[in-house]
């Protein structure tokens, strides 16, 4: 199987939106200058602001952040990025983006769905900005909406389980019940139904209703949710659940059975070195590539607008192959490569709900 888990070959991408935590002072009535030059940092800049987790979750928003690094380096951007702050509403969320358009950074990024409804009314305050989200459709102009799908990915995360439970009982453990991560269930339980001809049962279940109650931010449900579905013989664990990811490649570790990663190839996770025997691979969601084409595109003169997906076409998703373990699975590597190309050409269709 090519290795891909570094997806920067993406056709299509979004911006990355690094926001300094002095960036939050903007109001809501601030026009747009249509200036492309910062005022704030003295030249054009790039801003990110981060999903619940914040930056070091060895997933999502690190994967973003590794867009705006490339970005950074590239174009000479300056940058800024920014954590969320505990029970913020949608209102503190707009006063970020409007401060950093205000400030001159463009472009400006929200990473998450959480960000839709600020970043919406940012957008129409400052339509001379170029502002991207992720995992979320935003009309405008002005938007990039970054999309992803997820549920392929997860597909080949089931092919990979079903090949690799020895008890055919595998586990799926969702951070928060929202449709996102309904995708990443639905591809992951028809990988592994497809693969195991039904013989193999997935035991689902998710951390949380919302994302207040730490569902993307807390390792020890996580490790106490996996612990769970241990007990019920499952022998490999998905999570799609941010930081909380965290904590059930901790229990798998400890259990010595099998871990799935998401987002980012966390068998490569310096954070996570101490498990990473258990990480058996990961499902790849390319969103530093999708911020760093984005970020090109504004660069260029040139934004990107409306809904960009990236998907197995175009390496925007997948599943990485760096734990050597994978190639001593039988068929798992080429099951992997087939389930790849049919859903590539159709031939598969995976389901998101």
């Amino acid at each position: 199987m090519r290795r891909i888990s570094s997806l920067t070959r993406v056709a299509v991408g979004v911006a990355s939106l690094a926001l300094a935590a002095t960036a939050c002072g903007g109001t809501s009535s601030d026009k747009d200058s249509g200036s492309s030059s910062s005022e704030g940092s003295g030249g054009k800049g790039l801003a990110i602001a981060y999903d619940v987790g914040g930056k070091g979750d060895q997933s999502f928003n690190d994967a973003a952040f590794s867009g705006l690094e490339k970005a950074q380096k590239e174009f000479g951007y300056k940058t800024a990025d920014i954590e969320p702050t505990e029970g913020e509403t949608d209102a503190d969320k707009e006063q970020r983006l409007v401060s950093l358009a205000k400030q001159g950074y463009n472009p400006v990024v929200g990473i998450g769905f959480a960000y839709g409804p600020a970043l919406e009314a940012a957008a129409k305050k400052y339509p001379k900005t170029s502002f991207g989200i992720v995992d979320s459709v935003v009309e405008g102009k002005n938007v990039a909406s970054l999309v992803f799908a997820e549920q392929e990915s997860s597909y080949l995360a089931g092919v990979a389980a079903a090949k690799a439970t020895k008890s055919n009982v595998v586990g799926f453990v969702g951070g928060v019940d929202v449709p996102l991560i309904h995708k990443f269930q639905a591809g992951y339980e028809q990988g592994v139904k497809d693969t195991s001809g039904g013989k193999v049962k997935v035991i689902s279940q998710y951390l949380t209703q919302t994302a207040a109650e730490g569902g993307f931010s807390s390792p020890d449900k996580g490790k106490a949710a996996a612990e769970g579905q241990i007990e019920k013989k499952a022998d490999v664990l998905y999570a799609a659940a941010g930081l909380s990811g965290q904590g059930v490649i901790e229990a798998a570790s400890k259990a010595k059975v099998w871990a799935i990663g998401v987002d980012s190839d966390q068998y490569n996770q310096k954070a996570l070195a101490a498990y990473k025997a258990s990480i058996l691979t990961s499902a790849l969601k390319d969103v530093g590539g999708a911020v760093y084409s984005f970020a090109k595109s504004v660069h260029e003169g040139k934004p990107l607008t409306g809904t960009q997906t990236f998907d197995l076409k175009v390496n925007g998703v997948g599943l990485a192959d760096s734990n050597p373990k994978m190639a001593e699975i039988a068929g798992l590597t080429d099951a992997v490569a087939k389930a790849k190309a049919a859903i590539i050409a159709g031939t598969i269709k995976v389901k998101t709900s």
